[in-house]
């Protein structure tokens, strides 16, 4: 299920990532839910929000990256 905003974020992203990291979270997350809507177009046997989770980590990570305090930053 897409998300309309970064308060729709599950906890597990919200509480570890800075207000731009959950922009690109929820952005990412919201196209690959889109995106692979289609089984076919998935690389595993992921379901369609796993799939996009795996893709908005991925966005998340491209920008940011975790520092030896356990926050992320962006690089």
């Amino acid at each position: 299920m897409p998300y309309e905003s970064t308060g729709d974020l599950p906890k597990s992203v919200r509480g570890v990532l800075p207000p731009h990291a959950q922009d690109i979270y929820k952005e990412a997350f919201n196209n690959a839910y889109e995106q692979y809507e289609d089984s076919k177009k998935r690389r595993d046997d992921a379901d369609r929000e796993e799939t996009a989770h795996k893709v908005a980590w991925d966005a998340v990570k491209n920008k940011y990256k975790k520092g030896s305090d356990k926050k992320w930053h962006e690089k």
